[in-house]
């Protein structure tokens, strides 16, 4: 439910009845301002761009570390010094909800649907049942853990499709709190890093040839930008590993409207007696991408530019989204959710190396 109360801060007008809860309801809510409001968004988006500055300098320093990672370390930084001033919160919404909003339209034109084709159904098979199995079972050892429902639904969406971006297309239809979806692409940012150390040690002991391992890859790890640095390791691997994760990225939109349509997301009442919409604009947009990107009618170029475009955008958002990590919510549920995000990341690994080992 929302806060029932108004809050009166020193200086300001009380915000509307009906703004989102922080934390699973054991500590007292806050209430943040809406989106803007009332000031620019110009100093947060600097702000913004200056740390995912300071990430991409940092993952050139040491490229053992993504820069997604240190984008979301950063926010979280920020905002736990106290370092993230009310004069920067419009522009750091900003960035987490419109510029990753932006970045899921962009990630469709990194897939073809001849791609799909090329995996044949065997491939494809081994997609849907991985995609499937990941999402219903991280749901319901979200339940086990004790965890709110809306929690468990974006850990389940970023680990089973594509991490960050897919959380960011399932959180119009998730009934939860303001800092559920930052929590949770920190929990899938944190697992995604650490299967690109985990996982090529692992490809020797488990027999995989560097076609496998990529297929093993695609089909496990949560980003992309995360998914090619993992296969990246092992010659001949990346273009499997490519293929396969852009084939979970092209279940995005399904699983988000019928999450919606199975009724998962938020009540009427929680948005003044209208339900989201079935398959939000963006996910249409994100659906629009792939059928340009069919087309062929996009130079290689461009589709390159608009790649590192959406991995830009996606730092920055992540940014964004790291400053609503606050110690006190990590505090109540940070074992549990390792827990959740640990049992997930071993469900996707082992159904999808299952699946390639069988076909």
């Amino acid at each position: 439910m929302g806060c029932d109360a108004r809050v009166v801060r020193a200086g300001r007008q009380p915000w509307p009845v009906g703004q989102r809860r922080i934390g699973d309801g054991t500590a007292p809510a806050r209430v943040d301002p809406p989106p803007g409001g009332g000031r620019s968004p110009l100093p947060g988006l600097v702000f913004v761009a200056g740390a995912t500055g300071l990430a991409y300098a940092t993952a050139y320093l040491v490229p053992a570390v993504n820069a997604s990672t240190i984008a979301v370390v950063l926010g979280a930084l920020a905002t736990n010094l106290g370092l993230h001033r009310p004069a920067l919160r419009a522009g750091t919404r900003m960035a987490a909800h419109r510029l990753l909003r932006v970045a899921v339209v962009l990630l469709g034109l990194q897939l073809a649907l001849p791609q799909l084709a090329a995996l044949g159904w065997a491939g494809l098979g081994v997609i849907v049942v991985t995609v499937a199995l990941t999402f219903t079972g991280t749901r319901l050892l979200g339940r086990a853990l004790g965890l709110p429902p809306a929690r468990s639904l974006l850990v389940a969406t970023g680990f089973s499709i594509c991490g960050a971006s897919a959380i960011a297309a399932m959180r119009d239809v998730a009934d939860g709190d303001e800092d559920d979806p930052a929590v949770a692409v920190a929990l899938v940012t944190l697992c995604g890093t650490l299967a690109i150390f985990v996982l090529p040690a692992l490809r020797g002991p488990l027999g995989l040839d560097p076609s496998a391992f990529g297929s093993w890859v695609g089909a496990s790890v949560q980003d992309v930008g995360q998914t090619v640095a993992a296969a990246n390791q092992v010659d001949g691997a990346l273009p499997q590993a490519v293929v396969v994760k852009l084939s979970r990225v092209a279940l995005l939109a399904p699983l988000v409207t019928g999450v919606a349509l199975a009724g998962s997301g938020r009540s009427p009442e929680r948005v003044g007696g209208r339900r989201p919409p079935v398959l939000p604009l963006f996910v249409a947009g994100f659906l629009g991408a792939i059928a340009l990107a069919s087309t062929g009618l996009l130079p290689g170029r461009v589709l390159a530019a608009a790649a590192t475009v959406q991995q830009v955008l996606l730092t920055a958002a992540l940014v964004g989204l790291g400053v609503s990590v606050h110690r006190s919510v990590l505090r109540r549920t940070g074992p549990r959710l390792l827990c959740l995000g640990l049992g997930s990341w071993l469900l996707v690994a082992t159904v999808a190396y299952a699946g390639i080992r069988l076909t």
